[in-house]
């Protein structure tokens, strides 16, 4: 049966027994609730461990659910009520209509409500309020178990039961667990009660939950004052003052946000703190979150990696966190696990892993974010002009008509794509495999996102040195946001940057098409018909020619980007097995095209959709070694993040998203492996205009 959580569980070491259970150290008792489907065991577990014996009952669907009397009392055992698409109250996975569909209901997650970080040391924290867990034996030990129970009298949840009725519960609890913890809620995951919980630690993820490493001793007993303080929270932590010289971190250390870089000397290494603040955003809006990096920055002959610790996140730094040891090249000097770091409202709190080597910290100048930005950021502001030909708006209409067809000559002829048979570019770009790969999802219409990206990492310099090559995955037009759809203003600017782009860096930068890179009624979105309105838009503002060559522009687009690091396309592999010369003349096989750019993974609700042997398939078409990763975009899986790595359990198959309004998310090729830098937003048309 399916598990969505094979592989991605991790057992929590850190870990106190409660009446013989074992809990993380990092978890408040009062914090847990215990939910699950029938059979797993719950009501055993909170008697185990003295909790609230009544049941209780929470719809994901309904507002403030989690303000709801029924979490009042913890610890204590919730059953989930849950959106299924097709039904307009949420269900139980016992109830009578959720039992009975066939085929099983799939679950809505766009209608699960989800609490809202603080704003303010005044609010509360809802979404840090609760510890789920969630209990999940297999569905054949709690078939088993609800089967020998029936002698113990009736139960009415068990009637008709089945082996498949009890994985398609079990399964849609695996759904929800992973979507709440997407949403950033505490989630640990239970197989049973003997040994330690798991956390979700998805691939391409470096956070772990804060509760899962700890951050103090074990609480001292209540007849202290220093029980006491601990329980309200007084001195969990002292703050530690950076100096000139560098200090060792003995203890749980808080570190203030103050606007100021500084660097950790863990090892033989150093690494580089700064401070990340957003540019032109509102204060209340700014979240304090910090990037992390190898000193070096912009000196580099290519473009290094970061990591970013978000407000709110926990992160372990050490070599047994594969993904900042892949970016940060830790040496055999660091820990495993060296010193776990949590930012909490922009303050960074270290606590010490492995007393035998020492943490320091260290500043070796004073200069603040806002004018080590103005040195580094700034220069790319002016350039990213004098590319664009000055303020960054719309061209006129003569100018924009010459820029889109210069565009079109360039990407026809592009020396990286072989000519098909009409002796055009054909569907392919073969990459040069010495440059760097940047891939950037779908921007739908995010002009800020693109210059963000442009504009950080100092991405302009290395296109500019062919040090990268720049990928754009389609669907750069069309606004998904609720009330802008059928502005096509942003959709405008887009196309001049693109055309712009591809003529300033014609071997660095390509764009290849989506299924909105068209004038087609069928490109729609909550009923809007984009490409119609998009079409009488040009119509309106540049003249029946420019309608013409953007028409033209749409056809001449290549489909498929491939190299010896990685191939991608729009939406999805062929379905069936096609040569590389059918490939290159795409253009003579609109079906081909459709299932390229429109098809989406495989789904019970998407049968139709692409597996893994289609991506394997596809690789062989493009003559590529075995295991060169397959990148595509189209399909965000949730609402919560950018980059979704070895999606469906299928190694080296990633899916990126690049129009998420709190910024952009691209994959970056760092040593071997595609790693996603995120950034966050900032109006940058508005800053560039305003210089």
């Amino acid at each position: 049966m399916k598990d969505l959580l094979k592989k991605i569980l991790v057992p929590i070491k850190d870990v106190q027994e409660i009446r013989g259970v074992l809990l993380p150290i990092g978890m408040e008792y009062l914090q847990l609730v215990v939910t699950g489907p029938p059979g797993a065991g719950k009501s055993y577990y909170i008697n185990q461990i003295g909790g609230w014996p009544n049941e209780g009952y929470i719809d994901l669907t309904r507002k403030n659910w989690w303000k709801n009397q029924t979490l009042i009392y913890r610890p204590r055992e919730v059953h989930l009520g849950m959106p299924f698409k097709g039904f307009e109250e949420a269900l139980t996975v016992f109830d009578k209509e959720w039992v009975e569909s066939d085929p099983a209901p799939l679950l809505d997650t766009a209608r699960i409500k989800i609490p809202r970080q603080a704003a303010s040391f005044f609010q509360t924290n809802w979404i840090n309020r609760y510890f789920f867990e969630f209990l999940l034996p297999s569905p054949e030990e709690i078939f088993e178990r609800r089967q020998s129970r029936k002698h113990q009298g009736y139960f009415p949840v068990d009637a008709g039961l089945t082996l498949e009725m009890v994985g398609r519960q079990v399964l849609a609890y695996q759904e929800v667990a992973l979507y709440l913890h997407r949403a950033g809620l505490n989630i640990a995951v239970r197989r049973s009660l003997q040994g330690p919980p798991f956390y979700i630690a998805e691939k391409g993820v470096a956070h772990v939950p804060q509760w899962s490493i700890p951050t103090h001793a074990p609480r001292p007993s209540l007849n202290s004052v220093k029980g006491w303080k601990q329980l309200l929270g007084i001195h969990r932590s002292t703050w530690f003052t950076i100096t000139t010289e560098p200090q060792p971190v003995k203890e749980v250390s808080r570190v203030a946000h103050d606007g100021k870089s500084f660097e950790m000397l863990i090892g033989n290494q150093r690494f580089y703190f700064a401070p990340e603040i957003s540019l032109g955003v509102k204060r209340r809006s700014i979240r304090k979150n910090w990037r992390v990096s190898e000193p070096h920055g912009c000196d580099s002959t290519e473009p290094s990696g970061f990591v970013r610790i978000q407000d709110g996140e926990t992160v372990i730094i050490g070599r047994s966190n594969k993904i900042y040891a892949h970016i940060l090249q830790f040496d055999s000097s660091v820990s495993m696990r060296h010193v776990g770091i949590t930012n909490e409202r922009g303050d960074l709190t270290f606590t010490p892993l492995n007393m035998d080597r020492p943490v320091q910290l260290v500043r070796f100048d004073d200069m603040d974010y806002r004018g080590r930005v103005k040195l580094e950021r700034e220069n790319a502001f002016h350039r990213i002009k004098q590319i664009f030909g000055g303020q960054i708006q719309q061209k006129p209409r003569e100018e924009a008509l010459q820029l889109l067809e210069k565009a079109i000559d360039c990407i026809s002829h592009d020396p990286a794509r072989e000519s098909d048979r009409s002796g055009s570019g054909g569907g392919v770009i073969l990459l040069n495999d010495d440059t760097i790969p940047v891939i950037v999802g779908d921007l739908h219409g995010q002009v800020d996102n693109l210059l963000k990206i442009l504009s950080e990492n100092c991405l302009l310099r290395h296109l500019e040195n062919k040090a990268v090559t720049m990928v754009v995955l389609g669907d750069a037009l069309h606004s998904e946001i609720a009330g802008e759809m059928e502005d096509m203003d942003s959709s405008i600017l887009m196309i001049d940057l693109l055309c712009t782009l591809k003529l300033q860096f014609p071997e660095s930068f390509y764009y290849i098409a989506g299924n909105h890179d068209s004038f087609s009624e069928d490109i729609s979105k909550n009923g809007i018909s984009q490409g119609v309105l998009l079409k009488n838009e040009l119509f309106e503002l540049r003249g029946r020619k420019y309608v013409d060559a953007m028409d033209l522009f749409f056809e001449k687009l290549p489909y498929i980007v491939s190299s010896k690091l990685f191939f991608a396309c729009h939406a999805a592999p062929p379905l069936s097995r096609v040569s590389y010369e059918e490939l290159v003349n795409i253009s003579d096989n609109p079906a081909l095209i459709r299932e390229i750019t429109r098809n989406r993974l495989q789904r019970p609700n998407y049968p139709g959709g692409y597996r893994k042997k289609d991506i394997n398939t596809f690789r062989k078409s493009l003559g590529l070694a075995k295991g060169v990763p397959f990148i595509v975009g189209h399909t965000p899986m949730d609402p919560f993040s950018s980059v979704w790595k070895n999606v469906d359990a299928i190694k080296k198959h990633h899916i990126i998203y690049s129009a998420h309004q709190d910024g952009p998310t691209i994959l970056q090729y760092i040593r071997g492996n595609f790693i996603p830098l995120s950034y966050p937003a900032e109006p940058l048309v508005k800053l560039l205009n305003d210089l």
